[in-house]
């Protein structure tokens, strides 16, 4: 009987814990290592700290999430979908809950739950896992991968390598993408980092940093004539800007069009449920109940006290006229400003703070059906350091997973 292949994983994220499983799971002899003295630092930030594993929606759904580049992982999710997901967890005896827009939590609402699971099923499987250990290198000869070097100059040899390094956003996790000028130095092509999912910056957030705007929708349009409806959510107004999930889910391409010099401006409709006429019919049958009611008062009943005092100022009427002297057009003003309260969008947020990264592996360079680099035999590549990203709402974390499971799989043939 032959021996088993040895795989060496580099990263403890979500995707090198899933391709280290994996690979046990099929036989392989696998060493994982990790720069961090314990693994999944960023798995355990993730969803604030509940982890939203993954998203319920079905499969066709799923890939229009991928800002254009799903289909890429087509392969990934035949080997290793949603509900393989869930069940994985499931059978390990972890509970989940599926919440508005389809999200997958466990039902602890810790992250650490998720990561208790796969550090159990590590060990279970005899995956060793070595922390504290620097990768700095790859051991290539002949065009194919013989291992890693380590620490500096500590060399380790392995019949396969999955490479698990994450992006460049969160460094403080260790997700730094120093890994990019090694891969760089021995040809795998690469697409410079961005950030994605990342909050944008206003010209001016109206000292409103901190306020939260639930129930609202965002049309984002562009001097080129663009435009980006979003669902129906939340934003949060930052120091500098706005965050939130809508704004998460809509920043790469916010950042795309900021990054050809288009002017970008972000419309906040707080009424989405309501027209601009039954906004106006409400005005009516207030002033009707209560006549003497101020415009301060009024707009209150429609804001959050922070907002309807900046949608005051930004109105530019007298906020103490009553609502029986507000003229037609007045109310018509009131009204198609709680469809469209602008903000002037100048930039987004840095890789230190965003979410999850833009760019890395070039996908022509990867075997979609193994995960396997095209130019060096014996590598592999899985979550984050593959140049495809999503939106928020549990599509990376299954993209990590996936690509993760597939790698693990692959390598131990």
């Amino acid at each position: 009987m032959p021996d088993a292949n040895r795989v060496i994983v580099v990263g403890a994220g979500p995707a090198g814990m899933m391709a280290s499983i994996s690979a046990a799971l099929s036989g392989a002899d696998v060493t994982l290592i990790e720069r961090n003295h314990l693994p999944g630092r960023k798995l355990l930030l993730s969803g604030k700290g509940r982890c939203n594993l993954t998203n319920a929606c079905p499969m066709d759904e799923f890939f229009s999430h991928f800002n254009g580049k799903g289909e890429f992982l087509r392969d990934a999710f035949n080997s290793f979908f949603v509900e393989d997901l869930m069940d994985f967890f499931k059978k390990r005896g972890l509970g989940l809950k599926i919440e508005r827009q389809n999200r997958v939590f466990p039902v602890s609402d810790k992250s650490a739950s998720v990561l208790d699971v796969l550090e159990k099923e590590m060990r279970s499987k005899n995956v060793k896992l070595l922390t504290g250990v620097l990768f700095n290198d790859l051991i290539i000869c002949d065009g194919t991968v013989k291992g890693v070097i380590v620490d500096s100059s500590k060399r380790m040899l392995a019949d396969k390598v999955i490479l698990c390094l994450g992006g460049a956003s969160y460094p403080l996790t260790g997700s730094d993408g120093k890994w990019f000028t090694v891969l760089k130095r021995h040809g795998i092509g690469l697409s410079g980092f961005r950030p994605a999912l990342t909050a944008l910056l206003c010209r001016d957030n109206y000292g409103l940093n901190g306020l939260s705007l639930k129930n609202i929708r965002i049309m984002f349009r562009s001097s080129a004539g663009k435009a980006l409806l979003t669902d129906i959510g939340e934003i949060v107004f930052t120091r500098k800007g706005i965050s939130g999930p809508l704004v998460l889910s809509a920043s790469a391409k916010v950042i795309d069009w900021l990054e050809n010099r288009e002017q970008v401006k972000a419309f906040l409709d707080m009424k989405p449920s309501l027209s601009e006429d039954r906004i106006q019919d409400r005005i009516l049958r207030q002033t009707k109940i209560s006549p003497n009611m101020s415009l301060r008062g009024l707009m209150r009943l429609f804001l959050p006290l922070r907002m309807s005092d900046v949608f005051l100022q930004t109105l530019g009427f007298d906020p103490d006229k009553n609502l029986s002297r507000l003229l037609k057009a007045e109310r018509a003003r009131v009204s198609a400003l709680l469809k469209g309260f602008e903000l002037k969008i100048k930039g987004c947020c840095g890789l230190e703070t965003a979410i999850i990264t833009r760019g890395g592996i070039c996908l022509k360079g990867i075997d979609p059906r193994t995960m396997r680099s095209r130019k060096i035999k014996g590598l592999y590549f899985c979550g984050e350091m593959i140049d495809v990203d999503a939106d928020t709402g549990g599509f990376n974390l299954q993209a990590a997973f996936s690509t993760g499971y597939l790698a693990g799989y692959s390598s131990a043939m």
